[in-house]
């Protein structure tokens, strides 16, 4: 680290760009507050900080220049600043730069932040040989998501070398990378990778935030997740990992956090924004500036309606896309983002965003906080609708067939508007906040006791079904219906229009023990148990993304309509067990158990049958010759077989039907 000089002293420097950067002669500091005083420098070596005042105030942007410094030099601010409502200025706190690229230290709730050994940011100087990387930019209309854990994904593989395990080199790894080609996914949507802190009450119960929605720097991957080997610097592994996913033609998509921060409520640490200027950073009570308006329920929210906290957004975005090379976001809470402010706006505009695949979970805590289908053209969106309707066919049958068609369709009732397509929906049956797809059909309840909240936490509605046995069983009946219904909830995921989202580790049968809120589990309870891998289901699945990527009426890149097309056959007909078109008098009459849908283009026509009930259904086919290419509920699922006039669905079970 060594030893700064005891004649450092900061010229004037320049307002932009914000954060650290060095020019290859030193380093110029630029942070944001409007509402400061007085902003000092901390800079630290061996011998522990060294204080400078930023000499320079310019449009609300503190600023120096500090001739010799270089990269590695690690830094963070003290802020004064007036006291009163909405202020949280405290120079004894040693705050870290929101558009730090690198962290140094460890954070922990008790530290003396004067010594060598604080919690800091780092300058980075970071080049990096991209070779001859390209983005895959898969279509939407032909892409499959596989959501992951970085740590959780890979840290009990057995072919994924024991250091690297639950790194980015890890997910990285061949073993890694071979089973995602061999299943067919085309993009890994990564819980947030942003650094981000443990809330105290986790440590202090001895539990971390697994799956890290608490971010404190939105420039800088964690750390946590680094092997380091040979000392590679944190942003260099994860450069490599998107490289070596871009290889395979799998793109990389994160989950961002930009609804809150980890300071949490009031009586959160002050590490960053709530000390550089708390009134800017954060949407504050309007009857009572003291506290936080929390439509994310974490305690604060971030506020976009601010310039200068759109710019951090903005800015951090463009420097994932550029820097980093990732293929597009997920916004956790997306409708916080957009109350008063020119979020979508900027997006819109943004000509780096423009080629990048941007997704909203639309919904959030606030006043009129649920959004699906409110995203303007250009973003997809978390159909939750279709994950509910979904569950409440195959397992509650809390729904009938009417309701299964629209999300087969697309769910056009929610999305097919203002020109936007099928592909505006991001269909799932499971994520991870929730039970896996295993513990779907494995657990009537949720059982968080692990968590330390009494069970309290996590939501009671999961729309789930034991099969008759709650857990483990060994009841060869039981295990048989769950078996089929895991397969047919996949089915009909890959079957629809839309988007399809993947939980990774869903493929091989991961059971969280019915905890439906592991957020606060790493552990082997959410890390993928691939020594007890289900082989079958795996590939079971992999069959599933190979048909629908070889099917095209499968994925759509327009609505459903009913009409003919230029080839004279009709996009879609909704075929009746009986061997006809389903009426008006069938949508709306007694409940069926069964459904069909018929899928055509110039080229090929493609049947779908559902069968929920547990006896099996002799379904009379449309005229013609056919070829079933998947049997849900077989042995051999995808064995081919011609079948003429009827065809007997298995019960809880899908074919699908091909006629050239």
């Amino acid at each position: 680290m060594g030893t700064l000089s005891p004649d450092t002293a900061l010229q004037g420097g320049r307002p932009w760009p914000l954060g650290a950067h060095w020019d290859g002669q030193g380093v110029n500091f630029a942070l944001f507050s409007a509402h400061a005083e007085h902003v000092e420098l901390c800079l630290f070596d061996d011998a522990g900080e060294h204080r400078l005042a930023l000499p320079v105030r310019s449009d609300d942007v503190w600023h120096g220049y500090l001739p010799g410094a270089a990269p590695g030099l690690r830094y963070g601010f003290r802020v004064h600043g007036p006291a009163g409502p909405g202020h949280r200025f405290d120079p004894s706190r040693l705050l870290i730069d929101p558009y730090a690229r690198d962290l140094a230290g460890s954070f922990r709730y008790d530290a003396d932040t004067s010594t060598p050994d604080a919690f800091t940011a780092r300058v980075v100087h970071a080049p990096f040989d991209w070779g001859d990387d390209a983005p895959p930019a898969t279509p939407l209309a032909d892409s499959v998501l596989c959501e992951l854990h970085v740590r959780g994904a890979t840290r009990q593989h057995p072919e994924v070398t024991e250091a690297l395990r639950g790194t980015y080199a890890g997910l990285a790894s061949p073993a890694m990378l071979g089973h995602l080609k061999a299943l067919g996914v085309t993009a890994v949507k990564l819980l947030p990778v942003h650094a981000f802190l443990d809330e105290a009450r986790l440590v202090a119960g001895g539990r971390t935030n697994y799956w890290g929605y608490n971010t404190l720097a939105f420039f800088a991957p964690e750390p946590r997740y680094a092997a380091r080997i040979n000392g590679e610097p944190v942003i260099d592994e994860f450069r490599r990992m998107v490289r070596a996913f871009h290889a395979e033609g799998i793109e990389v998509i994160l989950d961002v956090v930009f609804n809150h921060t980890a300071e949490t409520d009031e009586f959160g640490p002050t590490v960053c924004f709530r000390g550089i200027d708390n009134a800017s950073y954060y949407r504050l009570r309007s009857d009572d500036p003291t506290l936080y308006e929390n439509y994310s329920g974490c305690g604060n929210t971030l506020k976009l309606a601010h310039p200068r906290v759109l710019q951090l957004v903005m800015d951090a975005l463009r420097y994932w896309v550029t820097e980093m090379h990732v293929d597009g976001f997920r916004f956790d809470l997306a409708a916080a983002l957009t109350r008063d402010s020119a979020f979508l706006a900027a997006v819109r505009q943004d000509p780096v965003l423009a080629r990048v695949k941007l997704i909203a979970e639309p919904w959030d805590l606030g006043g009129d906080g649920y959004r699906l289908g409110r995203f303007p053209p250009g973003w997809s969106e978390w159909n939750d609708r279709f994950r509910d309707d979904v569950r409440a066919f195959w397992l509650t049958r809390e729904v009938g067939v009417g309701a299964l068609a629209q999300r087969l369709a697309g769910s056009s009732e929610i999305f097919g508007h203002d020109r936007r397509a099928p592909q505006a929906g991001i269909n799932f049956i499971t994520a991870h906040d929730g039970f896996t797809l295993r513990d779907l059909v494995s657990y009537q309840d949720k059982h968080n006791e692990q968590n330390g909240e009494f069970n309290r936490d996590g939501h009671g509605h999961n729309l789930s079904w034991n099969c008759g046995s709650e857990g483990d069983s060994s009841d060869p009946h039981v295990l048989d219906t769950r078996r089929r219904l895991q397969r047919a909830l996949l089915a009909t995921l890959f079957v629809a229009q839309g988007v399809p989202m993947l939980q990774g580790g869903d493929e091989i049968g991961r059971t969280q023990q019915g905890n439906n809120n592991a957020y606060c589990q790493d552990n082997p309870l959410t890390w993928f148990d691939w020594p007890n891998a289900d082989r079958e289901l795996s590939a079971f699945t992999a069959g599933l993304i190979a048909l629908r990527r070889r099917l095209a009426p499968l994925r759509r890149r327009d609505w459903l309509t009913g009409d003919a097309g230029a080839s004279g056959r009709r996009d879609i007909v909704w075929w009746h067990p009986d061997g006809r078109e389903m009426g008006h008098a069938d949508w709306e009459g007694a409940r069926q158990d069964a459904l069909g849908f018929l899928l055509a283009d110039a080229q090929v026509r493609v049947l779908v049958l559902i069968n929920r009930d547990a006896a099996t259904r002799n379904v009379h086919l449309p005229p013609g010759r056919w070829q079933r290419l998947c049997r849900s509920a077989s042995q051999a699922p995808f064995a081919v077989e011609l079948i003429a006039d009827r065809d007997p669905v298995d019960g809880r079970s899908v074919h699908l039907l091909l006629q050239e």
